[in-house]
């Protein structure tokens, strides 16, 4: 196995193991000239029985995946045959598969598994056009990668292969129980597209039922035996996926698209509602009737127009690489009509704020705000929608405003939030998960606000305490959490070790020990020399705060040195 912290071929170092399977092993690496994280994928030839059959299959594999480019594929950079191993080189894909989150949370939320749906049969209709087509042939949830940004990427190219014309069947009969199409296994022919159709419909059974088709009894049930509440279109349509005979399923990849953007017109209880809305607008005269009818379906069709409309740009956006263009196309979805309520547009212009250069500028600011004040009672009409918009725009302004002046001031950027925390705690509905979270960063940056003035006429007696109690908390519940991001790990503790600098006398004259001081100041310690930078701006972040640590330390110490009364320092 490859030791943490060694480099191969001389440029990947690795960071850590992320991965284990029955032949190999996947590290993440950095090559740190390039400043970029990779997946290294390592299979032992001691590890393995007839390791030439193994490579030959790896081989196929990488000959596929450095044909293929599209936004929801790894991409394999490199591959290195040594002496003891094969060693193939990849896109890190952060995230977890989504058989992780049916082991953790059972059966996905319906919306979820369309959208995720729609972006594999995007996937599959990219492998099918190419020449030769490429058969995929192992669609489950354990090789679909959902990414932080509600993204899905589908890994593992081993059991795919090239479509061969000719061929009246496949040589190697390869694919997982209970996803596999019955023609995997032979006597029914050669796998084409429509293998991969099987596959996708049978993972999404499972992901909708949380019911494993590849577990006992091996079956595949109607899903609203299952699950009442699941559309009755959407059950249709996984029913036409998993037909045994290929000829009754679904043809191609972009059939299946289409009707997975217009399930709810073939679900029966939809169509059910827009015959009881008919009804409604039914009125004693043939005229009447006439207008009521004419008017019902243009708004009915706009309706759906403006819900297609929406949905497209929203895909179109998640598609381009191009930040100016992905941030236009929000802003269209956002403006589409009826849509300003609707939260998905929102978050994901944040996301964008974000990824681009890990900073979230004025003109930024200026933009999100603009669009969130202007539609407040649209999105407020759903306070879960609201709310959640309101707690992710405040933790950008915390951990990712730059107010353009050169400076790099946190207790500006904690101002600057807690409007937008204090709208969480003021519109939150019951059961909110963040509330708690919320009224910490609230607490936190009414004392930033405050403080000066506080100070200034001789009032903050008993104020250092409780801010001292609410980093401590955000610490340990933020800080410590290795699924956040670098920068926001690292922001928070730089906002701890300063305080802790800062206000060391002060703490100790609201009665914080020693102790409990010092405790904090292990805590950053520890957690900020723990962090693997991936990126320059984190590593300048993380050399700042540790190069800080010693004076920070020192100022405990001062403190606790000397005699004074409450309000010294």
């Amino acid at each position: 196995m490859l030791e943490i912290g060694s480099l191969v071929d001389g440029k990947y170092k690795i960071l850590n193991k992320v991965g284990q399977g029955g032949m190999s092993v996947v590290y993440m690496a950095i090559n740190e000239k390039a400043n970029k994280t990779w997946a290294v994928k390592e299979v032992r030839k001691d590890g393995v029985l007839n390791f030439e059959a193994v490579k030959q299959g790896l081989v196929a594999e990488t000959n596929i995946l450095k044909k293929l480019s599209h936004p929801n594929l790894p991409s394999i950079i490199d591959v290195i045959d040594t002496e003891d191993s094969f060693i193939i080189i990849m896109d890190y894909v952060q995230g977890n598969s989504l058989n992780k989150a049916l082991e953790e949370y059972g059966a996905q939320p319906q919306e979820y598994v369309i959208e995720w749906a729609k972006q594999l049969c995007d996937v599959l209709g990219y492998l099918h056009s190419r020449q030769p087509p490429i058969i995929y042939r192992d669609m489950k949830p354990a090789n679909i990668m959902l990414k932080p940004d509600g993204n899905v990427t589908l890994i593992d190219f081993g059991t795919a292969r090239e479509f061969k014309e000719k061929n009246l069947a496949d040589t190697t009969c390869l694919g997982t129980v209970g996803y596999a199409a019955p023609e995997q296994f032979g006597g029914m022919g050669q796998t084409d597209a429509r293998t991969d159709i099987y596959c996708l419909g049978a993972t999404l059974y499972h992901l909708v039922t949380g019911c494993n088709p590849s577990e006992p009894p091996y079956e595949m049930k109607p899903i609203r035996e299952i699950n009442p509440s699941l559309s009755s279109g959407l059950e249709r349509i996984i029913l036409k996926c998993t037909q045994r005979n290929p000829e009754d399923r679904y043809q191609s990849a972009a059939e299946l698209m289409y009707a997975l953007d217009h399930y709810k017109e073939i679900d029966e209880d939809y169509k059910k509602k827009q015959k009881r809305k008919l009804a409604k607008f039914i009125v004693p005269t043939a005229l009447a009737v006439v207008f009521a009818v004419a008017g019902f379906a243009l708004s009915r069709v706009a309706a759906q127009q403006a819900t297609d409309t929406y949905r497209d740009i929203l895909y179109e956006a998640s598609k381009t690489a191009d930040y100016g263009e992905k941030v236009a196309l929000y802003g269209e979805a956002i403006a589409v009509p009826d849509k300003a309520g609707e939260k998905d547009a929102y978050l994901a212009l944040i996301q964008t704020y974000k990824n681009n250069d890990s900073r979230f500028s004025v003109e930024e600011a200026n933009q999100l705000t603009k669009y969130i004040k202007s539609n407040k009672a649209a999105l407020q009409a759903d306070p879960a929608n609201y709310t959640e918009i309101c707690f992710e725009t405040g933790k950008l302004y915390w951990y990712y405003y730059d107010y353009g002046d050169g400076t790099d001031n946190q207790v500006t950027r904690a101002k600057s939030a807690v409007e937008w925390f204090q709208d969480v705690l003021d519109n939150a509905p019951e059961g909110y998960a963040n509330l708690n979270m919320a009224r910490v960063y609230v607490n936190i940056g009414s004392f930033y606000r405050d403080i000066t003035t506080d100070i200034t006429e001789a009032s903050d007696k008993g104020k250092y305490k409780p801010f001292f109690d609410n980093i401590r908390e955000l610490l340990d519940t933020v800080a410590t959490d290795e699924n956040e991001s670098e920068i926001v790990r690292l922001e928070l503790l730089e906002l701890s070790r300063s305080a802790l600098q800062q206000y060391a006398t002060k703490f100790k004259g609201d009665g914080i020990s020693q102790t409990d001081m010092m405790q904090m100041y292990d805590q950053v310690e520890r957690t900020v020399t723990g962090i693997s930078a991936t990126a320059d701006t984190t590593e300048h972040k993380k050399e700042a705060t540790v190069s800080l640590l010693a004076d920070t330390k020192k100022a405990i110490e001062t403190a606790y040195a000397t005699k004074g009364s409450r309000h010294d320092g």
